[in-house]
């Protein structure tokens, strides 16, 4: 089974990977941290030089070629599932998982912003702003998730079980 982790950026798709693959034994494969090593640059350091056109090309094309193992734990970027088709590539291709939380909750967790090129430079109020705006477009991609589930204090055991309660 792949299970593709989908969400706004903070709200522990990386670290819900890592404790998921963890209880399942299994690989986990974060789309970003993978991009990092082929282009031998941060995700950052790519938007700037090349633009977001480039870089969500690029992920799409990472999405879909990737080699993944039969059993893996993927990790998205934040805004893989609005673009293309990545979202409906992804549902035909594992079980997607949306690990949703509030906007007041997703800034309490964004603190270092200036490693995030949509956040550089944001107060605690812009970003709450951004992330509303942002939501408002990116919900109607998230919700197409198999599972939605409420990811703050979100206890990896309990994720998984929802997950093999879906088959």
């Amino acid at each position: 089974m792949k299970i593709f982790l989908v969400g706004f950026m903070g709200c522990g798709k990386s670290t819900k990977a890592k404790q998921l693959a963890s209880l399942l034994a299994c690989p986990v494969i974060d789309i970003d941290a993978v991009i990092v090593e082929q282009q031998q640059m941060s995700i950052a350091d790519y938007f700037a030089a090349n633009g977001e056109a480039a870089f969500r090309q690029l992920e799409n094309e990472m999405l879909k070629s990737f080699d993944y193992p039969e059993t893996c734990v993927v990790a998205t970027g934040g805004g893989l599932p609005c673009y293309f088709d990545n979202m409906e590539w992804m549902n035909q291709n594992g079980v997607t998982v949306y690990l949703e939380m509030t906007p007041p909750q997703l800034v309490s967790r964004l603190h270092n912003r200036d490693k995030r090129p949509l956040l550089k430079g944001m107060d605690d109020e812009q970003l709450l702003t951004f992330i509303v705006g942002k939501l408002e477009e990116r919900n109607v991609f998230y919700h197409q998730a198999k599972l939605v589930i409420n990811a703050f204090d979100l206890d990896p055991k309990q994720l998984l079980e929802e997950i093999k309660s879906l088959n």
